[in-house]
């Protein structure tokens, strides 16, 4: 038996000897500060231990918690929350406007919700902070580059991602091998422990939270009483292979629907408002812009809409469509040489200046910390390494260069973790897992969702007829009611459930217009009336950088 093994049952066993009913957790007011929110919410401390494969550190970490309360009283229990990444954080995200309504609406309602800030992320009390000097900083976040922005830029991101590894290493070195998914499972289940109510898991995971729930359903299949794996992330590429390469499988195709919705709704898409320009055609000059702003790049003040920050805003799109139609304006404005107009485009999207570097670094540094800590992939030569970039490129045009930086630094990545999980993810849960995937998700595809539910035992996979990363970026009807079902009694969709789109591209219809339409007036309290970039997911392409 191996030494995890031995872990995980030791584990097990103190985890089902808790006594239910009681919980350890002390809930409060929270720092509105830490904690925005624009529903009732309620916060609260656990300590964890630090390292968990240490038995004799008396080490503690303390996690901090928020707890959306249930509208429908008494709650049915807690459900669990990840918005992906990894790095991004959860206590800022599931408080606030649209999202708190959405998941309220998603789940009956009649459920609390909490998350917390993963290990590692910015708000947790061991974030990944490798830069100790703002000029490293500055360095670091400005040469966060795509790999075909010039026949040069691959091989320095290449060497780019070699000082972060090294940078880490030095700085980092004990808190980067704590910061795992392993790690972060087992704080989940201490978690629901404290909370003191059935000893059983409900869990909804987005993005790269649904490696984290695949990873904490293998290790604890007995306790999962409930779990959504939603916008899935294919977790044996995400562990095992030298980039995720599945995951752009329909991202030209997404960026494709952008065009072809556009021409269906001409009135609400500047890009073909006016004129009787094909898909095609409104495709092919968006992509003669990207081309051509790599060599002669469009100053706006003392930014550069360049090749890299093109392409920034529009991978920002695809994650929830939105912010459609305000990329349709922009792009138009670009490509008609209307600057002025530009100009105020940009300047709602850039917002403030950066004030604080360190800051504006912490989230990419997570998602290389945890994700590079997980994987098991190592490639020390560079061209070994460029046959796996050319596979991203030709997987998918738009997003294959965007990410080089994450797998290169991957690549090269000194930390190892304290526990990584090993497994083969053949799993069969106490109650089978609900996967939901999108028709046409840039990030996750849904042959993940299928892919990945082939090896969990009896769990279903609903399709979305949407447009955008996860079901948070599919208004319907459909999915309210699917969802509701399972969390009230676990009830699953029948195989090939498809829930139809009730917010058709270009429409402006959102969320709080479905949520009225199940649960009648007064259940929402805001819309979507601007573009916004999605919280849901958590490879955010690199932000707008000013000019150099």
């Amino acid at each position: 038996m191996s030494l995890r093994t031995v872990f995980q049952l030791s584990f097990l066993t103190l985890s089902l000897a808790q006594s239910y009913g009681t919980s350890k957790l002390q809930w409060g007011p929270c720092n509105k500060t830490e904690v925005p929110s624009d529903v009732p919410v309620e916060c609260s401390t656990l300590l964890v231990p630090l390292d968990y494969t240490d038995h004799s550190s008396n080490e503690t970490l303390k996690l901090d918690l928020v707890k959306v309360l249930a509208p429908v009283k008494p709650s049915k229990g807690s459900i669990l929350f990840n918005f992906g990444g990894p790095g991004g954080t959860g206590r800022n995200v599931i408080g606030i406007n649209p999202i708190a309504p959405e998941l309220l609406a998603l789940t009956g309602r009649q459920f609390d919700l909490i998350s917390f800030d993963p290990r590692g992320t910015s708000g947790s009390n061991i974030p990944i902070q490798c830069y100790e000097s703002q000029t490293d900083a500055w360095n670091y976040l400005f040469n966060q580059r795509f790999g075909n922005e010039s026949d040069v830029q691959l091989a320095r991101q290449w060497a780019w991602a070699y000082t972060l590894a090294d940078t880490c290493l030095k700085t980092q070195n004990r808190t980067g091998s704590l910061i795992s998914s392993a790690f972060v499972a087992r704080d989940m289940m201490q978690i629901v422990d404290a909370l003191g109510e059935d000893g059983m898991l409900r869990y909804w995971g987005f993005s790269y939270g649904t490696t984290l729930g695949a990873t904490t359903a293998a290790m604890f299949p007995d306790r999962v009483e409930r779990m959504i794996l939603d916008g899935v992330q294919n977790p044996h590429e995400y562990y095992h292979a030298q980039a995720d390469f599945e995951e752009w499988t329909d991202a030209d195709k997404t960026f494709s629907s952008m065009f072809s919705g556009c021409v269906a709704n001409r009135e609400n898409c500047a890009l073909a408002k006016g004129n009787n320009k094909t898909a095609a055609e409104l495709e092919q000059a968006v992509w003669d812009l990207i081309e051509n702003v790599k060599y002669h790049p469009i100053p706006i003040r003392t930014l550069l809409l360049d090749y890299n920050n093109v392409k920034s805003l529009i991978v920002q799109a695809l994650y929830d469509s939105a912010g459609w139609p305000g990329l349709a304006t922009l792009l138009n404005y670009a490509i008609n040489g209307e600057i002025d107009a530009l100009e105020a485009v940009v300047d709602a999207i850039v917002g403030t200046d950066i004030t604080d570097v360190f800051a504006q670094i912490q989230r990419p540094q997570a998602l290389s910390g945890i994700h590079c800590s997980d994987n098991m992939v190592r490639t020390p030569n560079f061209e070994d390494f460029v046959p796996a970039a050319e596979r991203m490129s030709s997987t998918s045009r738009i997003s294959g260069d965007v990410y080089v930086n994450l797998y290169s630094s991957c690549a090269q990545w000194k930390i190892e973790p304290k526990e990584r999980y090993t497994g083969d993810f053949q799993v069969k849960t106490k109650h089978p897992v609900l996967f939901i995937g999108n028709s046409h998700d840039a990030f996750t595809p849904l042959v993940s969702a299928k892919n990945v539910s082939s090896t969990f035992e009896g769990s279903v996979v609903l399709e979305v007829d949407g447009y955008g990363h996860s079901s948070l970026a599919a208004p319907s009807a459909c999915t309210i009611r699917t969802t509701s079902a399972y969390w009230a009694d676990g009830t699953l969709p029948p195989e090939g459930k498809f829930c139809e789109l009730d917010a058709p591209l270009y429409s402006g219809i959102t969320w709080a217009d479905v949520i009225e339409e199940v649960y009648g007036n007064g259940t929402t309290s805001t819309k979507r009336h601007v573009p916004h970039l999605s919280k849901i997911g958590g490879f955010l392409a690199p932000p707008l950088t000013l000019g150099k």
